[in-house]
Formats: C-alpha cells, structure tokens, sequence
C-alpha cells in the first residue's frame, strides 16, 4: 500500500493527523496541491502535489522562493493521504513530526507530461501552479544526493521566468495560513501546542501573543 510508510510512523490515537483512505478519489477533478509550513525540529515546508491517489511530498527547509535563480533544495519524503491537504493544527510531542503545522498555502496543479510516473523516475517534474501564494510554471529536479541523504530523496525546486516570478521573499512577507488567516504561535495557542516554538517559525516582531511571566499568578476580579 502507498500509505503503508506514512502510517507506520504514526500513532493516529494520540495525533490528529488523517489516517486516510485507502481509495484514490473518484471522478475527474483538478488535481490537489497544498505547501505546510511545519515547525518541528526545525522549520520547513512540506510541498505536496496529489497524484494517483495519494500526496507526493517534498520537505523544502527555506521554503518556495518566486526568484528565478534561487534552487531550493526539496527532500522527498513519504507520501500522504490527500486528506492531508487540508490538515492545520497540532502534532503532539513525542509524535512522528512533532510541532505545529500551517497551511500556507493550496490550491490545484497541472503537470506538464501527464506521465508523471516515468517523469518521478527520471528526476525532473515540470509542473504548473494554481495556489493563493504559489502560482505560474515550477519545475523538481533531481541531484545526486545532499550530504548523507540517498540520492533518490535530494531534488530541487525551481521557480520558471513567468509573469508570476519576482525578487519578492514571500515566506517573510506572505506568512499567514491561507485557511485560518493564523501565524504559526497563533495555531500553538488555540490547539495546545508550544507557543514560543512556533513563533520561532513566524517573521520577527509578528507575533504579539504575550508570553506568560514564570511565577506570576494573575488574579480575576471577581463580578460585582
């Protein structure tokens, strides 16, 4: 099963991660696409791109750049459930990627060969973009290898010169969910995560969420 790896690595009692189905879905729909900014041991993005059933995925460290000249290195990992497209919130600690999770972004794809199969196997997925962030032609390619990384598992993700590339640093200046309208700390506080961790995530002096005084005890008036 192609989930098989992706829900070994998971308890699906303790974390709120979709287990998934184990069918594609049916009828002729646009294809997903979906990037999560995930701070666990430390921050990436997750690119993920639906195809036969499941969410190829690729952790990009520094996230998508719109510069042209910029390659961003992007790990492959394993896939995920499309379920997962949708998924904001809170990975409990002790948990496979713990750390809070955003959806940055989201929208459709369109490869530019339809195999995309024999394209996975040659290393180089020329793709479109309809994303509320992320839009205009990309492209994946694959080099042989980053450090002690197998070499199948090291692309990198590439903006194409398009009407939508720019010099524009849209992690730092698009940092907000595309569902929620939330900042990474925003997401820790209401889903019981680490706020200072993942305000760690957000661009510096976003966060205004004030952080408790260690030994201060606030005390309520009570109603009159």
């Amino acid at each position: 099963m192609k989930l098989d790896e992706y829900r070994k690595k998971r308890q699906f009692a303790a974390t709120p991660e979709p287990r998934g189905a184990d069918h594609a879905r049916k009828g002729n729909q646009s294809l997903i696409y979906a990037v999560q900014k995930h701070m666990a041991s430390r921050l990436h993005y997750d690119l993920r791109l639906e195809w036969d059933g499941v969410l190829l995925s690729w952790a990009v460290p520094k996230g998508p750049s719109l510069d042209p000249s910029v390659k961003r290195l992007a790990m492959q990992t394993e896939d995920h459930p499309v379920e997962y497209s949708s998924f904001e919130g809170v990975i409990p600690a002790g948990q496979y990627g713990a750390g809070t999770v955003m959806l940055w972004d989201r929208g459709t794809w369109q490869p530019e060969n339809d195999d995309v199969d024999t394209s996975l196997q040659k290393g180089e997925i020329m793709f479109t973009l309809q994303g509320e962030k992320l839009q205009g032609a990309w492209v994946l390619v694959r080099i042989r290898g980053y450090g002690k990384v197998p070499d199948k598992s090291a692309w990198l993700l590439i903006k194409h010169r398009d009407q939508y590339a720019s010099a524009k640093d849209v992690t730092q200046e698009e940092p907000r969910s595309v569902a929620s309208r939330r900042l990474l700390a925003e997401i820790a506080r209401d889903k019981g995560g680490d706020i200072e961790r993942a305000s760690q995530g957000d661009p510096p002096g976003k966060t205004t969420i004030a952080k408790p005084v260690p030994g201060r005890i606030v005390r309520r008036k009570r109603p009159s």
